[in-house]
């Protein structure tokens, strides 16, 4: 079979050097469209399902949100298992499905159930679906320099400016922001006050809430212009909240401030990032959604962080902490270093143990045609381009290079005995 495809090949170089051409000429477009990665992801194909519940303990976290969700997601199509996680305040299901199951579809599945699950939850608890984004998924950290400003300044531009910003470039999943402090409005009640003026917890949040709306009219018209009225309640500082009133008791409101006490503060934390032992820092993660090219991706969120830092107050500017790019960039020099290096060293061996320069030629021809052709298959079987597969092919090439020299070397002492043969027949003729 293989001397057939020899003698095919050699009586129709004109369709072999066609088909070469062909199939470089794909590889090359294979290798745009493949996308790159440093690390393989190799996590489970899973939908994360996490439930806040704040200020209530793990254990009833767990009987009344962990256990209801995970026994009434294990019935959906294609799944493998459920796992639940219940810890302060939070709840999270980890649903993990085949691996032929495309991961939208799966999300899609995990919210049909969850409409009907959020029945027999606790009320104002309501689940929600976590990032389409892998375990690999965290592909650039960055932190905010911004000596001239407080945690809290920080994280509010971290959240109302920076992770909006991010958020819509193409492939993001999430921006998940971390450190500083969330600014809130912390109302302490005095419990003896409450006693003394007959009130409860649930008035005074019940009067808070109703006097920070905003309501519209209608529209009034006078004189042949249009008025648009509207009420206009959202509170902007301490003293509005100090002066609603909770409560009246003989004709004297009874106010906020006379039972609690107003202040501006960040919400409790449960831990601390600090960077390189010099004090803490606000930031962000770029989670990158599931089956995107990372690299592309890290592009596309520098090129948006140099557009968000012109909008920053005087000073603040970014600090990544942590760039996948540099490591892809590292692992696509190691392949074009291998495959100069391969065919700088099999010419040298060619030339210097044959002085043949075309069976060299042929070799290092081989070597481009059959790196094109492995990104064929990689985009055939949805394999990014990173440290695993890329090494695969380093090695693959010195086996290429191998079989090169070896079937060159066997092909030109077989030439040359015929050319011997032809040469005595020749002698022998001409005596």
């Amino acid at each position: 079979m293989v001397h057939r495809i020899i003698e095919w090949s050699l009586q129709n170089r004109f369709i072999v050097l066609v088909l070469s051409a062909a199939l470089l000429v794909w590889g090359a477009f294979a290798i745009k469209k493949n996308p790159i990665d440093a690390i393989p992801d190799l996590s489970e194909n899973q939908v994360i399902v996490f439930t806040e519940w704040m200020g209530r303990g793990p254990q009833l976290i767990e009987d009344q949100i962990t256990y209801p969700l995970v026994t009434n997601l294990q019935g959906l199509p294609k799944i493998k298992y459920v796992r639940g996680t219940s810890m302060f305040g939070m709840s999270f299901i980890y649903v993990i499905f085949n691996d032929d199951v495309d991961v939208y579809w799966a999300r899609e599945r995990v919210l049909e159930r969850l409409s009907t699950v959020s029945r027999s939850l606790p009320t104002g608890v309501s689940p929600q679906l976590g990032p389409d984004g892998t375990g690999v998924g965290h592909i650039l950290w960055y932190t905010l320099d911004a000596p001239e400003m407080d945690l809290g300044e920080q994280r509010a531009l971290q959240d109302w400016y920076i992770k909006f910003a991010l958020q819509n470039v193409e492939g993001v999943s999430e921006i998940a922001s971390f450190g500083g402090f969330q600014k809130q409005y912390q109302i302490t009640v005095d419990p003896n006050k409450l006693l003394y003026y007959r009130l409860s917890v649930p008035e005074v949040m019940s009067a808070i809430r109703l006097n920070n709306n905003e309501s519209g009219g209608r529209k009034f018209e006078l004189s042949d212009i249009g008025y648009i009225i509207k009420t206009s309640g959202y509170l902007q500082s301490i003293e509005e909240i100090e002066n609603i009133p909770v409560k009246n008791q003989a004709s004297i409101p009874i106010r906020v401030s006379d039972i609690a006490s107003v202040q501006m503060t960040g919400e409790t934390r449960l831990g601390i990032f600090d960077q390189d032992g010099e004090g803490e820092r606000v930031g962000g993660i770029v989670v990158m959604r599931y089956g995107e090219n990372a690299a592309a991706v890290i592009e596309k969120v520098k090129a948006k962080m140099s557009e968000a830092a012109k909008g920053f107050p005087k000073g603040v500017k970014f600090d990544i902490v942590y760039d996948r790019g540099e490591l892809i960039q590292e692992s696509v020099d190691s392949i074009k270093h291998t495959l100069i290096e391969e065919m700088i060293v099999v010419s040298l061996v060619v030339i210097i143990f044959l002085f043949h320069w075309r069976s060299a030629l042929s070799i290092i021809i081989q070597i481009p045609i059959t790196l094109a052709a492995s990104f064929i298959l990689l985009n055939a079987f949805s394999i990014s381009s990173n440290i695993m597969s890329l090494t695969g092919i380093a090695l693959a090439i010195g086996v290429i290079v191998d079989n090169g020299i070896i079937m060159s070397e066997n092909a030109y002492k077989h030439l040359s005995q015929r050319y011997e043969e032809w040469q005595e027949q020749q002698k022998t003729t001409s005596l």
